[in-house]
């Protein structure tokens, strides 16, 4: 597991909603082997100099929202687009 942003945990402190689950995200990333940051007052995880993915929580769901996600291969059809535009 990779080292744990200190800017990340004020991020789930301040969390009223999803934080839990926000956690349990979390430790999926690391896991990973990504590089956590806070970006755009959310977190994201980063390898090689590349955003990745970003923890994001809206009012129904909480979600991982992938850079470039419509490049990834979903054989077994769990991932969502969030829009049309998206």
């Amino acid at each position: 597991m990779n080292k744990m942003n200190p800017r990340i945990d004020g991020f789930l402190r301040k969390a009223k909603k999803w934080r839990d689950e926000f956690e349990e995200l979390r430790m999926i990333c690391l896991d990973c082997g990504l590089t956590e940051e806070l970006k755009w007052g959310k977190p994201c995880y980063r390898y090689q100099e590349s955003n990745i993915v970003l923890i994001h929580g809206f009012k129904d769901y909480c979600a991982l929202l992938f850079f470039k996600g419509a490049l990834l291969k979903d054989p077994s059809g769990i991932l969502i687009q969030q829009t049309e535009n998206v």
